[in-house]
Protein backbone atom coordinates (compact mmCIF):
# COMPACT_ATOMS: atom_id res chain seq x y z
CA UNK A 1 0.00 0.00 0.00
CA UNK A 2 1.40 3.38 -1.02
CA UNK A 3 1.31 6.10 1.60
CA UNK A 4 1.85 9.79 1.01
CA UNK A 5 3.60 12.10 3.42
CA UNK A 6 1.83 15.40 4.04
CA UNK A 7 4.23 18.27 4.67
CA UNK A 8 2.82 20.66 7.27
CA UNK A 9 4.48 23.45 9.12
CA UNK A 10 4.82 22.89 12.85
CA UNK A 11 1.79 24.34 14.60
CA UNK A 12 2.59 26.93 17.27
CA UNK A 13 1.44 25.91 20.73
CA UNK A 14 -1.37 28.49 20.87
CA UNK A 15 -5.02 27.81 21.63
CA UNK A 16 -6.21 30.03 18.76
CA UNK A 17 -4.07 28.14 16.26
CA UNK A 18 -5.26 24.78 17.58
CA UNK A 19 -8.85 26.01 17.28
CA UNK A 20 -8.26 27.11 13.69
CA UNK A 21 -6.65 23.75 12.89
CA UNK A 22 -9.70 21.91 14.29
CA UNK A 23 -12.04 24.09 12.21
CA UNK A 24 -10.12 23.25 9.04
CA UNK A 25 -10.09 19.57 10.02
CA UNK A 26 -13.86 19.53 10.48
CA UNK A 27 -14.35 21.24 7.11
CA UNK A 28 -12.45 18.38 5.49
CA UNK A 29 -14.36 15.80 7.54
CA UNK A 30 -17.63 17.13 6.08
CA UNK A 31 -16.28 17.54 2.53
CA UNK A 32 -16.40 21.35 2.69
CA UNK A 33 -13.82 23.96 1.70
CA UNK A 34 -12.94 26.85 4.06
CA UNK A 35 -13.16 30.45 2.80
CA UNK A 36 -10.61 31.30 0.12
CA UNK A 37 -8.79 33.87 2.25
CA UNK A 38 -7.89 31.10 4.72
CA UNK A 39 -6.54 28.67 2.12
CA UNK A 40 -2.95 29.82 2.54
CA UNK A 41 -0.49 27.18 3.65
CA UNK A 42 0.54 29.16 6.69
CA UNK A 43 -2.93 29.50 8.24
CA UNK A 44 -4.03 27.01 10.92
CA UNK A 45 -7.37 26.51 9.14
CA UNK A 46 -5.65 25.53 5.89
CA UNK A 47 -3.26 23.21 7.70
CA UNK A 48 -6.15 21.49 9.46
CA UNK A 49 -8.07 21.20 6.20
CA UNK A 50 -5.10 19.70 4.36
CA UNK A 51 -4.49 17.23 7.18
CA UNK A 52 -8.17 16.28 7.21
CA UNK A 53 -8.24 15.74 3.45
CA UNK A 54 -5.23 13.46 3.70
CA UNK A 55 -6.95 11.38 6.40
CA UNK A 56 -10.56 11.32 5.21
CA UNK A 57 -10.23 11.57 1.43
CA UNK A 58 -13.70 10.99 0.03
CA UNK A 59 -14.96 9.30 3.22
CA UNK A 60 -16.74 12.40 4.44
CA UNK A 61 -19.75 12.92 6.68
CA UNK A 62 -23.14 14.07 5.47
CA UNK A 63 -23.54 17.85 5.43
CA UNK A 64 -26.72 19.76 6.26
CA UNK A 65 -27.67 23.42 6.68
CA UNK A 66 -26.98 23.23 10.41
CA UNK A 67 -23.53 21.75 9.77
CA UNK A 68 -22.51 24.62 7.51
CA UNK A 69 -23.93 27.12 9.99
CA UNK A 70 -21.98 25.44 12.81
CA UNK A 71 -18.71 25.75 10.90
CA UNK A 72 -19.44 29.36 9.92
CA UNK A 73 -20.13 30.29 13.55
CA UNK A 74 -16.91 28.65 14.70
CA UNK A 75 -14.97 30.51 12.03
CA UNK A 76 -16.60 33.78 13.03
CA UNK A 77 -15.78 33.19 16.69
CA UNK A 78 -12.18 32.22 15.84
CA UNK A 79 -11.63 35.31 13.68
CA UNK A 80 -12.96 37.58 16.45
CA UNK A 81 -11.18 35.80 19.30
CA UNK A 82 -14.46 34.80 20.99
CA UNK A 83 -14.80 31.55 22.91
CA UNK A 84 -16.97 28.83 21.36
CA UNK A 85 -18.35 26.07 23.59
CA UNK A 86 -18.30 22.87 21.49
CA UNK A 87 -19.69 20.33 23.93
CA UNK A 88 -23.28 21.58 23.64
CA UNK A 89 -23.26 23.92 20.63
CA UNK A 90 -23.40 21.32 17.88
CA UNK A 91 -25.16 21.16 14.51
CA UNK A 92 -28.02 19.37 16.26
CA UNK A 93 -28.31 22.20 18.79
CA UNK A 94 -28.38 24.83 16.04
CA UNK A 95 -31.12 22.87 14.27
CA UNK A 96 -33.14 22.91 17.51
CA UNK A 97 -32.98 26.70 17.94
CA UNK A 98 -33.77 27.41 14.28
CA UNK A 99 -36.92 29.42 13.69
CA UNK A 100 -38.77 30.67 10.62
CA UNK A 101 -39.62 34.12 11.97
CA UNK A 102 -37.64 36.91 13.56
CA UNK A 103 -38.72 37.25 17.21
CA UNK A 104 -37.84 40.97 17.14
CA UNK A 105 -39.41 42.17 13.89
CA UNK A 106 -41.97 39.35 13.52
CA UNK A 107 -41.08 38.90 9.86
CA UNK A 108 -40.33 35.67 7.96
CA UNK A 109 -36.63 34.79 7.84
CA UNK A 110 -34.93 33.98 4.56
CA UNK A 111 -32.93 35.25 1.61
CA UNK A 112 -29.22 35.62 1.05
CA UNK A 113 -26.78 36.48 3.83
CA UNK A 114 -26.90 40.19 2.87
CA UNK A 115 -30.70 40.46 2.99
CA UNK A 116 -32.28 42.28 5.97
CA UNK A 117 -34.43 39.19 6.61
CA UNK A 118 -31.50 36.74 6.56
CA UNK A 119 -31.41 34.47 9.62
CA UNK A 120 -28.43 34.96 11.95
CA UNK A 121 -27.42 33.17 15.12
CA UNK A 122 -26.56 35.88 17.64
CA UNK A 123 -25.21 35.93 21.18
CA UNK A 124 -27.74 37.57 23.48
CA UNK A 125 -24.99 38.57 25.89
CA UNK A 126 -22.12 39.90 23.75
CA UNK A 127 -19.73 39.57 26.70
CA UNK A 128 -20.24 35.80 26.78
CA UNK A 129 -19.15 32.98 24.51
CA UNK A 130 -21.00 31.20 21.74
CA UNK A 131 -22.54 28.84 24.26
CA UNK A 132 -25.77 26.97 24.89
CA UNK A 133 -28.39 29.24 26.38
CA UNK A 134 -26.80 32.42 25.01
CA UNK A 135 -27.81 31.97 21.37
CA UNK A 136 -30.94 32.91 19.45
CA UNK A 137 -31.87 33.25 15.77
CA UNK A 138 -32.91 36.76 14.68
CA UNK A 139 -32.92 38.67 11.40
CA UNK A 140 -29.87 40.50 10.08
CA UNK A 141 -31.76 43.79 10.38
CA UNK A 142 -32.45 43.19 14.08
CA UNK A 143 -28.84 42.08 14.64
CA UNK A 144 -27.51 45.28 13.07
CA UNK A 145 -29.88 47.40 15.19
CA UNK A 146 -28.75 45.79 18.44
CA UNK A 147 -25.04 45.91 17.62
CA UNK A 148 -23.36 47.89 20.39
CA UNK A 149 -26.70 48.70 22.04
CA UNK A 150 -27.07 47.72 25.69
CA UNK A 151 -30.23 47.07 27.65
CA UNK A 152 -30.59 50.63 28.95
CA UNK A 153 -30.00 52.08 25.49
CA UNK A 154 -32.66 49.79 24.00
CA UNK A 155 -35.10 50.87 26.72
CA UNK A 156 -34.38 54.54 25.96
CA UNK A 157 -35.02 53.92 22.25
CA UNK A 158 -38.28 52.15 23.08
CA UNK A 159 -39.51 55.02 25.25
CA UNK A 160 -38.42 57.62 22.70
CA UNK A 161 -40.37 55.78 19.99
CA UNK A 162 -43.42 55.51 22.28
CA UNK A 163 -43.42 59.25 23.00
CA UNK A 164 -42.86 60.34 19.41
CA UNK A 165 -44.98 57.68 17.75
CA UNK A 166 -42.18 57.29 15.19
CA UNK A 167 -39.46 54.63 14.82
CA UNK A 168 -36.22 55.25 16.70
CA UNK A 169 -33.05 54.28 14.85
CA UNK A 170 -35.17 52.39 12.33
CA UNK A 171 -37.22 50.27 14.77
CA UNK A 172 -40.59 50.88 16.36
CA UNK A 173 -41.10 50.84 20.12
CA UNK A 174 -42.27 47.22 20.44
CA UNK A 175 -39.19 45.97 18.56
CA UNK A 176 -36.90 47.88 20.91
CA UNK A 177 -38.69 46.38 23.93
CA UNK A 178 -38.18 42.92 22.44
CA UNK A 179 -34.47 43.59 21.89
CA UNK A 180 -34.12 44.80 25.48
CA UNK A 181 -35.89 41.68 26.76
CA UNK A 182 -33.75 39.31 24.68
CA UNK A 183 -30.54 40.94 25.87
CA UNK A 184 -31.69 40.93 29.51
CA UNK A 185 -32.44 37.19 29.57
CA UNK A 186 -28.74 36.35 29.29
CA UNK A 187 -27.47 39.22 31.45
CA UNK A 188 -27.41 39.04 35.26
CA UNK A 189 -29.35 42.06 36.57
CA UNK A 190 -30.30 43.41 39.98
CA UNK A 191 -33.72 42.16 41.07
CA UNK A 192 -35.47 45.53 40.83
CA UNK A 193 -34.17 46.18 37.30
CA UNK A 194 -35.14 42.77 35.92
CA UNK A 195 -38.59 43.00 37.54
CA UNK A 196 -39.37 46.26 35.72
CA UNK A 197 -38.63 44.97 32.21
CA UNK A 198 -41.68 43.87 30.19
CA UNK A 199 -41.61 40.34 28.78
CA UNK A 200 -42.12 41.79 25.30
CA UNK A 201 -40.95 38.55 23.65
CA UNK A 202 -41.25 35.04 25.01
CA UNK A 203 -37.84 33.40 25.45
CA UNK A 204 -36.75 31.64 22.24
CA UNK A 205 -36.04 27.93 22.35
CA UNK A 206 -33.09 26.91 24.55
CA UNK A 207 -32.40 30.44 25.81
CA UNK A 208 -31.50 30.47 29.51
CA UNK A 209 -33.00 33.10 31.76
CA UNK A 210 -30.35 34.13 34.27
CA UNK A 211 -32.63 36.34 36.38
CA UNK A 212 -35.01 34.40 38.60
CA UNK A 213 -37.71 37.07 38.45
CA UNK A 214 -37.74 36.84 34.65
CA UNK A 215 -37.89 33.07 34.91
CA UNK A 216 -41.04 33.42 37.01
CA UNK A 217 -42.35 36.08 34.64
CA UNK A 218 -41.92 33.77 31.65
CA UNK A 219 -43.35 30.75 33.43
CA UNK A 220 -46.47 32.61 34.59
CA UNK A 221 -46.93 34.01 31.08
CA UNK A 222 -46.74 30.52 29.62
CA UNK A 223 -49.58 29.44 31.90
CA UNK A 224 -51.87 31.17 29.40
CA UNK A 225 -50.32 29.63 26.28
CA UNK A 226 -52.72 26.67 26.15
CA UNK A 227 -56.30 25.85 27.19
CA UNK A 228 -56.86 25.21 30.88
CA UNK A 229 -54.95 28.24 32.12
CA UNK A 230 -57.56 28.96 34.82
CA UNK A 231 -56.76 25.70 36.63
CA UNK A 232 -53.02 26.28 36.27
CA UNK A 233 -53.33 29.82 37.63
CA UNK A 234 -55.32 28.56 40.64
CA UNK A 235 -52.62 25.96 41.30
CA UNK A 236 -49.96 28.68 41.35
CA UNK A 237 -52.08 30.90 43.59
CA UNK A 238 -52.45 28.06 46.07
CA UNK A 239 -48.65 27.99 46.48
CA UNK A 240 -48.54 31.57 47.76
CA UNK A 241 -48.18 31.79 51.54
CA UNK A 242 -50.39 34.82 52.23
CA UNK A 243 -53.89 35.94 51.27
CA UNK A 244 -52.64 39.38 50.22
CA UNK A 245 -50.14 37.83 47.83
CA UNK A 246 -52.84 35.61 46.34
CA UNK A 247 -54.98 38.72 45.87
CA UNK A 248 -52.12 40.54 44.10
CA UNK A 249 -51.51 37.49 41.91
CA UNK A 250 -55.20 37.26 40.97
CA UNK A 251 -55.17 40.93 39.95
CA UNK A 252 -52.21 40.19 37.67
CA UNK A 253 -54.08 37.22 36.17
CA UNK A 254 -57.12 39.43 35.65
CA UNK A 255 -55.01 41.95 33.78
CA UNK A 256 -53.39 39.51 31.35
CA UNK A 257 -56.11 36.87 30.79
CA UNK A 258 -58.49 39.05 28.72
CA UNK A 259 -55.72 39.64 26.17
CA UNK A 260 -55.62 35.90 25.53
CA UNK A 261 -59.36 35.37 25.42
CA UNK A 262 -59.71 38.00 22.68
CA UNK A 263 -57.60 36.13 20.11
CA UNK A 264 -59.11 32.62 20.22
CA UNK A 265 -57.33 29.23 20.12
CA UNK A 266 -54.67 29.91 17.49
CA UNK A 267 -51.33 29.11 19.17
CA UNK A 268 -49.26 31.68 17.28
CA UNK A 269 -51.82 34.42 17.87
CA UNK A 270 -51.94 33.56 21.58
CA UNK A 271 -48.17 33.84 21.92
CA UNK A 272 -48.13 37.23 20.23
CA UNK A 273 -51.04 38.42 22.35
CA UNK A 274 -49.15 37.41 25.48
CA UNK A 275 -46.08 39.32 24.35
CA UNK A 276 -48.12 42.39 23.44
CA UNK A 277 -49.95 42.25 26.77
CA UNK A 278 -46.69 43.06 28.54
CA UNK A 279 -46.55 46.41 26.74
CA UNK A 280 -49.78 47.50 28.46
CA UNK A 281 -49.37 49.66 31.51
CA UNK A 282 -52.00 47.81 33.56
CA UNK A 283 -50.27 44.43 33.16
CA UNK A 284 -46.94 45.96 34.11
CA UNK A 285 -48.36 47.69 37.19
CA UNK A 286 -50.05 44.50 38.44
CA UNK A 287 -46.92 42.45 37.83
CA UNK A 288 -44.58 44.82 39.61
CA UNK A 289 -46.91 45.20 42.58
CA UNK A 290 -47.07 41.40 42.89
CA UNK A 291 -43.34 40.62 42.60
CA UNK A 292 -42.17 43.51 44.77
CA UNK A 293 -44.62 42.38 47.45
CA UNK A 294 -43.38 38.81 47.03
CA UNK A 295 -39.74 39.88 47.28
CA UNK A 296 -36.62 38.35 45.78
CA UNK A 297 -36.52 35.34 48.11
CA UNK A 298 -40.22 34.73 47.56
CA UNK A 299 -39.78 34.88 43.80
CA UNK A 300 -37.03 32.27 43.92
CA UNK A 301 -39.10 30.00 46.15
CA UNK A 302 -42.22 30.27 43.97
CA UNK A 303 -40.17 29.67 40.81
CA UNK A 304 -38.67 26.51 42.32
CA UNK A 305 -42.12 25.23 43.32
CA UNK A 306 -43.83 25.93 40.00
CA UNK A 307 -41.05 24.33 37.95
CA UNK A 308 -40.87 21.25 40.15
CA UNK A 309 -44.64 20.72 39.80
CA UNK A 310 -44.60 21.14 36.02
CA UNK A 311 -47.39 23.72 35.93
CA UNK A 312 -46.33 25.29 32.61
CA UNK A 313 -47.99 23.82 29.49
CA UNK A 314 -44.56 23.51 27.81
CA UNK A 315 -41.49 21.64 28.96
CA UNK A 316 -39.27 23.90 31.06
CA UNK A 317 -35.82 22.92 32.31
CA UNK A 318 -34.29 24.28 35.49
CA UNK A 319 -30.57 24.90 35.98
CA UNK A 320 -28.70 25.66 39.17
CA UNK A 321 -27.39 29.22 39.10
CA UNK A 322 -23.77 28.11 38.96
CA UNK A 323 -24.49 25.78 36.01
CA UNK A 324 -26.57 28.22 33.94
CA UNK A 325 -23.50 30.02 32.57
CA UNK A 326 -21.21 27.00 32.33
CA UNK A 327 -19.06 27.41 29.23
CA UNK A 328 -20.01 31.08 28.78
CA UNK A 329 -16.47 32.31 29.53
CA UNK A 330 -17.82 35.28 31.46
CA UNK A 331 -15.22 37.37 33.21
CA UNK A 332 -16.38 38.05 36.78
CA UNK A 333 -16.51 41.74 37.72
CA UNK A 334 -13.64 42.92 39.92
CA UNK A 335 -14.38 42.79 43.62
CA UNK A 336 -14.21 46.12 45.40
CA UNK A 337 -11.54 46.39 48.07
CA UNK A 338 -12.93 45.94 51.55
CA UNK A 339 -11.61 46.61 54.97
CA UNK A 340 -10.39 43.67 57.05
CA UNK A 341 -11.68 45.02 60.35
CA UNK A 342 -14.77 42.81 60.26
CA UNK A 343 -15.56 39.38 58.78
CA UNK A 344 -17.70 39.34 55.62
CA UNK A 345 -21.45 38.98 56.15
CA UNK A 346 -22.87 35.46 55.70
CA UNK A 347 -24.41 34.65 52.34
CA UNK A 348 -28.05 33.47 52.52
CA UNK A 349 -28.45 29.83 51.56
CA UNK A 350 -30.97 30.63 48.85
CA UNK A 351 -28.52 32.76 46.84
CA UNK A 352 -26.70 30.89 44.10
CA UNK A 353 -29.18 28.00 44.23
CA UNK A 354 -32.19 29.62 42.59
CA UNK A 355 -33.17 27.86 39.36
CA UNK A 356 -32.49 29.44 35.99
CA UNK A 357 -34.83 28.36 33.22
CA UNK A 358 -34.96 27.64 29.58
CA UNK A 359 -37.90 26.44 27.54
CA UNK A 360 -37.22 23.13 25.82
CA UNK A 361 -40.02 23.48 23.29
Amino acid sequence: MTQATLELDTLPAQAADRTGFDIGWDHAHHGLVPPADLLHAGTPVCQGWMAGRAVFGHRVLATHRATRQWLQLRLQAWRCGIAFERQQVTPHYLAQIHTHGCPVLRLPLGGTAADPAAAQVERLNPDAAYAAGNLAVISRQAALARDGVGILSAVRCARRAEVSGEPAAGLHAAAWWRLAALRSYATPLPFHEAARLPLAVLPPKRVRLLNAVQGLQALLTLLFAAPGFSARARAVGALLPEHTLRHDFNLFVGAIAPRVLEVGPDTRAVRRALEDAWLHDRVQRRWQHFVFSLGEAGVEALLAQTTSRGLAPVRVLSHAAEQATEGWALVPPPRPARRRTAPPPPVPASRGSAPRLHAAR
